[in-house]
């Protein structure tokens, strides 16, 4: 831990985006944990459920392409600020679902802050290359990137035990208040957040800023990879949506056990990076550890399906998500030192419009089948079809791996 601990001592700036960045996404878990246990209750289907994280991958897919020419052309800082801010005042509307006639405002709320995270995700992704030195990228990263699973393990975990003792009210509150303070936080930076010698770029239409950062993907077969193999999780996540049914099905699960569940996927994208980190920044190797942690997310998924023991669930998701988030922040550090800033934020944007894509859809179909469909089959499935896609995105990338090509 100690480079890590080193680089928030040095670059205040860093720290600052850092730590914002934590509050804001234990804020969305205070949010997400309660509404996936509550909509259930007030509904009596998993529909619901199903449909608040496909709104919250859907809105997020549709308003990116948008979003990256926001980033590459407005004040970074400026737009995160603003992302948060809104996203506050949007969580503020979940305590007005208190019924099965008001669970449709769940859909409306979620999706006001996925928008705002539309705008704030890639922004902070592409702006981390100019907070820090190049020799700490690597570090940054991957620090940036684990802070994701380091508050879905506590956020997790906390938002269930919040949700069991003192009410889903008091999370939704509590996850305006974090986001408004992300907000203030971000404010307080000085460090660019974009190159400040880049060249002002004139106002175009969107389809021509998009197409820019797509045919400069198509050309550039790196980057193509790279954006591409977030997708083989993406196509496994929508079994998400089923930890409520299947942990209530399974082992009689409440808000508490349920939370344990999203906290041990936390934890695994936390570990994944922090160990693989070493290996995946050798250009030679990154390929065939993002195919590898595709494989590892794949098998503990479907492991998960066929087991009895809910501490050996924990354990295989905590395995599986470790594949899923090293595959996650290493593929985004590869972005990030390959793309030149002018089109970084709208190739993150592509980055994440498609992986949330697969994965907004993934949601809706394993809603559909939840209600016909046992959660545990379907848990299996999801392992399958990525161990599918990650042999072959494996054999598709092969001549990425061949020496002459790391050389070049």
């Amino acid at each position: 831990m100690r480079p890590y601990l080193d680089l928030l001592r040095r670059e205040k700036d860093f720290r600052r985006t850092y730590l914002a960045q934590l509050i804001a996404l234990g804020g969305d878990w205070f949010a997400i944990i309660p509404l996936l246990v509550l909509l259930p209750q007030l509904t009596g289907t998993g529909i619901w459920g199903a449909a608040v994280l496909a709104a919250d991958t859907l809105v997020f897919a549709l308003i990116g392409p948008y979003a990256g020419t926001v980033v590459d052309r407005l004040d970074r800082r400026r737009v995160i600020v603003v992302a948060n801010t809104v996203a506050g005042i949007a969580a503020l509307l979940l305590v007005l679902v208190r019924s099965e006639a008001t669970a449709w405002i769940a859909l409306v709320a979620i999706g006001i802050v996925a928008a705002a995270k539309a705008f704030s995700q890639p922004a902070g992704a592409a702006a981390i290359p100019n907070l820090v030195d190049p020799d700490d990228l690597a570090t940054a990263s991957v620090l940036n990137g684990a802070s994701w699973g380091t508050m879905l393990a506590v956020g997790a975990a906390l938002g269930g035990l919040v949700a069991g003792t003192l009410g889903t009210t008091v999370c939704f509150v509590v996850d305006a208040v974090l986001l408004l303070a992300a907000a203030a936080l971000t404010a307080s930076t000085t460090r660019p957040f974009s190159d400040p010698s880049a060249p002002v770029r004139e106002r175009r239409p969107v389809r021509h800023d998009v197409g820019e950062a797509v045919g400069y993907a198509r050309r550039e077969h790196r980057v193509l990879a790279l954006i591409t193999c977030k997708a083989g999780p993406a196509f496994g996540n929508g079994a998400l949506s089923l930890f409520p049914l299947y942990g209530a099905a399974a082992f009689g699960l409440g808000e508490l056990g349920i939370g344990l569940m999203y906290s041990a996927r936390g934890v695994g994208a936390l570990i994944g990076p922090l160990v693989t980190r070493r290996r995946a920044t050798d250009p030679a190797r990154l390929y065939s550890v993002l195919a590898g942690s595709m494989a590892v997310f794949g098998v503990g998924y479907l492991l998960i399906g066929i087991t009895g023991w809910f501490w050996l669930v924990l354990l295989l998701l905590a395995v599986a998500h470790a594949g899923g988030g090293a595959n996650w922040i290493l593929s985004t550090y590869g972005l990030q030192r390959t793309v030149p800033d002018d089109l970084r934020g709208r190739v993150f944007s592509a980055d994440y419009t498609l992986a949330t894509l697969i994965i907004a859809g993934s949601q809706v179909v394993f809603g559909l089948l939840s209600d016909h469909v046992e959660a545990a089959v379907l848990l299996s499935a999801s392992g399958g079809i990525v161990l599918l896609y990650a042999g072959l995105w494996f054999l598709a990338t092969r001549r990425l791996r061949s020496p002459a090509t790391v050389g070049g």
